[in-house]
């Protein structure tokens, strides 16, 4: 295979790692905050052409074309994503995650591409969805795809794929540490002091790009708020409360419409219409209990980056944020679009249109603020404060409650507002959130998606991989081991001899009693001058320990290791109590991961294999062998059997046997078949009489 020309430009030239990840980093933070720019850009066009046109072409439609507009965007959309790329399906970022752990990053370009596009015409046309998910995942394609371009290792891609990500949140919303901490706190799951500096600089690019562009600007002009009393604290801690609760109504309707729609047996390119349709007729009976009319083409020609002439419950709704946050909305409309807003973005996500839920969290947020906000203000006047103040707040809450990510909500909400008056608030409200919600539902609305396909997170792994994997794959079975009764001078030699920090201790009969670390040599140590020959490996090690089985999965030791942070873990046999059957530490588990992930790859892809095949021209067969039957008694070899039928498995007595050439049948032999379809009736038939079925 021919080598890629750049992979041999930087083979010989060997740069250092730092400088070269740098570079990288602010090409792909450029390019990021360059694509953020057009597509915030082409929101605007699609937006403003659409329903302008849409007036000045059929105007007697009115208020109707608040129906037809998101249907037509819908029916160009549905089909780009469904014959082009389908993992620009949704908002994107449970897509970008499942690439960083289960892939090492790789994501096609073409996202990229169909990304922008669709979500531009699903956003413009008055598509209920943010744009921050949609740049999230063309920034990390873009770091993907360079990464793979130069032939980089998975951990390299995968930090540049955090790159690209921390640069669409910090170009969106002009927001570079909060870029930098959802790329840490969602999708890496971890801060790796290596990967952050590479993050940061992504980011800041990323933002300059957008700023010479897009302007130097909070998102959002807010009045300057304060926390008048302490005593308001409490107002916030009950809207932290109530965001939790609001947040998992989110996550949980939008699960079911995603079900809804996937388990419907519809053309997939046709769904997002279908969606956009029940979206219209929202928006046309929220427009209806309003009294509202149809803007006209002038309304439509304002300015950059987005317009919003339209009803609430549409697009990012960044307009009415804003009015949200400055106390002029009433309380009606705030409390009636706590509801409806959940409702539109599950029609239009739900049935696969793409776009972010990040901006839709916000905007319940305020508005669930400022809902709550006016009640206290009517209840506490003088305590309250003003409501625009718990708009702005819970925008960071409902965002912690859905994304579980309390610091990103925090920076975000600071970074957008420029104001660090309700810092307090705003931290007390962001963590509740979060805590109550993970407490109420133990998936985000990120890694919701992710569940449903097996897929578990825990530390950037997938935990699911772990029950694949059973302790004995992976452990050591000849670990070291000291007796009770050998002296700690033995002790303390056998850790300089081997630089292990922990041994099984076993008693006289070789059977588990107990285990020592290094930790344990030290404290006794720390206590002055001892024998060493004096006292015993008793004396210090730990009695009883907590064990694991060889059968059980990997999963299990962790979850024994977790409470008090044990390193290893004796492995014991089921059938005896105390054989010591080996020792599993943290090294086995992190080796055990790495073999689940081939395997779970493997077996998707022969699962893959095997469907087509079977559905196509294969078949199983399965039947039981009795004492009459010709088979009985004979080998596998003696058996004139079609080449294009196999014999895959024997049960015999609840044991699965692969059979050879050798192997002989016995009555009561479960035999499984797989071959084409119109030679398992003959082969069969053999088994059973010597000779072709229906002869």
């Amino acid at each position: 295979m021919k080598r890629n020309p750049l992979g041999v430009f930087l083979d010989k030239v060997s740069p250092p790692e730092g400088l070269f990840l740098l570079i990288l980093s602010v090409l792909i933070g450029s390019a990021t905050g360059l694509a953020a720019v057009f597509f915030i850009q082409l929101i605007a066009l699609i937006e403003n052409r659409s329903y302008s046109s849409v007036q000045m072409l059929f105007p007697h439609l009115g208020a109707w074309s608040y129906v037809f507009v998101p249907i037509a965007g819908a029916l160009v959309a549905g089909p780009l994503i469904a014959w082009f790329a389908r993992e620009a399906k949704g908002h994107g970022v449970p897509e970008v995650m499942q690439a960083l752990v289960l892939r090492g990053g790789r994501i096609r370009p073409r996202v990229a591409i169909a990304k922008i596009i669709a979500s531009a015409l699903c956003i413009g046309t008055g598509g209920s969805a943010g744009r921050e998910g949609p740049i999230v995942q063309v920034g990390a394609t873009l770091g993907s795809g360079m990464g793979q371009i130069l032939h980089l290792s998975d951990d390299r891609i995968k930090n540049l794929v955090a790159c690209g990500a921390a640069a669409g949140i910090a170009a969106t919303f002009n927001a570079p540490i909060a870029g930098v901490a959802f790329a840490i706190e969602v999708l890496m799951c971890e801060l790796q002091v290596r990967t952050f500096g590479n993050v940061v600089i992504a980011a800041v690019s990323a933002s300059v790009v957008s700023q010479m562009y897009l302007g130097d600007r909070p998102a959002f002009t807010v009045p300057s708020y304060t926390m008048d009393s302490p005593v308001t604290i409490l107002f916030y801690l009950l809207l932290g409360l109530a965001a939790a609760v609001v947040g998992v109504f989110f996550i949980r309707m939008l699960g079911w419409f995603e079900d809804v729609f996937d388990n419907w047996d519809f053309p997939v390119a046709l769904k997002p219409a279908v969606g956009a349709l029940l979206l219209g007729l929202l928006g046309f009976l929220y427009l209806y209990l309003l009294g509202g009319t149809f803007a006209g083409p002038s309304e439509f020609q304002l300015g950059m980056p987005l317009i919003e002439n339209i009803p609430h419950v549409y697009g990012s709704g960044f307009t009415f944020i804003e009015e949200a946050l400055q106390g002029n909305s009433s309380f009606l409309i705030l409390a009636l679009l706590v509801l409806l807003k959940p409702l539109a973005t599950s029609f239009t996500l739900g049935s696969g249109n793409s776009g972010g839920v990040f901006a839709p969290s916000l905007f319940i947020g305020a508005m669930l603020g400022g809902a709550m906000g006016k009640m206290f203000s009517a209840w506490q006047p003088d305590l309250a404060g003003p409501p625009g103040a718990y708009a702005l707040v819970g925008m960071a809450a409902v965002f912690s409650a859905c994304a579980r990510a309390p610091l990103t909500a925090m920076l975000i909400v600071f970074e957008m507002s420029n104001d660090y008056a309700l810092i307090l608030p705003l931290m007390l409200t962001a963590v509740t959130a979060s805590s109550l919600a993970q407490f109420l539902h133990p998936e985000s609305i990120y890694t919701m998606k992710l569940a449903k396909r097996n897929i578990r997170f825990e530390q950037g792994r997938d935990m699911d991989i772990m029950q694949g994997v059973q302790v004995r794959e992976v452990m050591n079975r000849e670990p070291v081991t000291i007796c009770t009764d050998q002296p700690l001078a033995e002790l303390y030699q056998l850790f300089q001899e081997t630089n292990l920090l922990g041994f099984p201790v076993i008693d006289e009969r070789g059977m588990l009693w107990g285990i020592v670390t290094l930790q344990d040599m030290e404290r006794v140590l720390s206590q002055g001058a001892i024998n060493l020959r004096s006292l015993k490996v008793e004396d210090i090690a730990t009695v009883d320990p907590v064990t694991v089985y060889g059968d059980e999965p990997i999963w299990s030791a962790i979850q024994k290791m977790a409470p008090r942070d044990l390193a290893r873990l004796p492995v014991v046999a089921r059938s005896a109590s105390g054989q010591l059957l080996g020792l599993i530490s943290r090294s086995d588990i992190l080796r055990a991961y790495d073999l689940g992930i081939v395997r779970k790859q493997r077996g998707q892809l022969l699962e893959e294999q095997v469907t087509l095949r079977r559905e196509q021209h294969n078949d199983f067969r399965e039947f039981r062998l009795n004492e009459e039957h010709y088979a009985v008694g004979k080998k596998l070899r003696e058996l004139e059997m079609s080449n294009s039928v196999n014999v895959v498995s024997v049960d015999r007595a609840g044991v699965l046997h692969i059979p050879r050439g050798s192997t002989s049948f016995a009555a009561g032999d479960i035999v499984t078949l797989f071959g084409r379809k119109d030679l398992l009736d003959a082969v069969e038939g053999q088994f059973f009489t010597g000779k072709k079925k229906g002869t």
